[in-house]
């Protein structure tokens, strides 16, 4: 058995790492106390119908993060809708790019798949995932698969392997006969390779290099060649190196989730020269399981890709106020395990008083509390330790 999924937990969060012969082949992270509730099922009630918008809004109840609502999508074959009516819907885009959930019709008793708890019973979350729940107006019913069960059952034949006895007992029942008896961290190769997932450059095969640039409407990736040498032409030894290059890029995208809309700038190329480039694109995106289509070249050149957005890409969940208070813990616990007073400005504070799970995971690392203090003197998204 060569397939492992690797748990590797710092306070409030657990990169997953899917490893094949020590090679990295899918990447994501878990934050048990602030799950992106795709697959989620609630009671919803229609607060506005909005044709022009083909859709309708929905309250979802008072889940923290989800006090706007959702959106509903509205085909002809939608049964019709009024509003004050309640719903079951279940959540099938999480909330990121400064919008909201996405939700489509579900029955009140329909599954979802994978999902039957954490087996911690420790958030309000976590522990409202076997069964129904009992609800009088918007709320959640039924919580959908973590971000564990998702990679698990992608990966049917992987053993589980944890780094710590938290993150043991965070593999749910269905799941524990995976698990690899013992403890273990990533592997020193693994764990480099994760924490460049967290760079905005990435090297690319015969000195290539790769850009990463998110926006809110597109990511844009801006690929660099070094000079061309030897006997081949230069348009000739460009088009070889992009194309050789792609795999690896495409195996990025993958492993950092970005989607939505993509546009790659290869390196040196005439545009003619990049239509060639489009049979290789077709053949690394046909292996991701998300079916990403090529749309072509545009008129500046770019390569078109469009990746479906689900889940939040490993960019905005690291960007976000949240990344950037779980990096101060990890951090604390890390190179600073004395303090026991975090300082930071409101949206961090935020981030964390929102976040329970992740202070007592902090706690037990340190072997004592950490005291939040909030400090307007300190820049956006900056921290210091006492």
């Amino acid at each position: 058995m060569s397939v492992f999924l690797r748990m590797a937990s710092s306070p409030g969060e657990i990169r997953l790492a899917v490893t094949d012969h020590d090679t990295l082949v899918d990447f994501a992270l878990w934050r048990p106390g602030a799950p992106d509730r795709v697959g989620d099922v609630y009671c919803a009630r229609i607060t506005a119908l909005l044709p022009a918008m083909g859709g309708a809004f929905v309250d979802l109840g008072n889940d923290p993060g989800l006090e706007s609502g959702g959106f509903l999508p509205v085909s002809k074959d939608t049964p019709p809708l009024t509003e004050g009516q309640s719903v079951t819907v279940r959540i099938t885009r999480a909330a990121q790019g400064g919008k909201g959930v996405r939700v489509s019709l579900t029955a009140p008793d329909a599954g979802t798949g994978t999902g039957t708890g954490t087996g911690t019973g420790t958030s309000a979350h976590d522990g409202a995932t076997d069964g129904n729940l009992p609800h009088t107006g918007p709320g959640l019913r039924r919580c959908g698969p973590t971000p564990l069960e998702r990679l698990a059952a992608r990966w049917p034949t992987a053993r589980i392997v944890a780094d710590s006895p938290a993150a043991s007992a965070r593999i749910p029942v269905h799941l524990r006969d995976r698990r690899v008896q013992g403890l273990a961290g990533l592997p020193e190769d693994i764990e480099a390779e994760c924490t460049a997932l967290e760079d905005a450059e990435v090297a690319l095969p015969g000195g290539m290099r790769a850009t990463i640039t998110p926006t809110p409407a597109l990511i844009a990736i801006d690929m660099d060649a070094p000079p061309a040498r030897g006997a081949q032409a230069k348009q000739t030894a460009q088009f070889a190196a992009n194309r050789d290059a792609l795999p690896t890029l495409m195996r990025q995208i993958r492993l950092r989730n970005l989607s939505g809309a993509i546009l790659i700038d290869p390196a040196g190329l005439a545009t003619r020269k990049r239509q060639a480039l489009l049979e290789p694109v077709a053949a690394c995106l046909a292996t991701d399981p998300l079916r990403p289509r090529c749309l072509g070249v545009t008129a500046l050149g770019l390569i078109e890709i469009v990746r479906a957005r689900i889940h939040p890409s490993l960019p905005e969940l690291l960007g976000s106020a949240h990344g950037h208070a779980l990096r101060a813990l990890r951090q604390i616990v890390t190179h600073d395990p004395t303090a026991t007073i975090l300082r930071a400005g409101s949206r961090l504070i935020r981030a964390l008083e929102q976040d329970p799970l992740a202070m007592a995971d902090c706690a037990h690392a340190l072997g004592h509390p950490l005291a939040l203090r909030l400090d307007p003197s300190l820049p956006d998204l900056h921290w210091s330790a006492d």
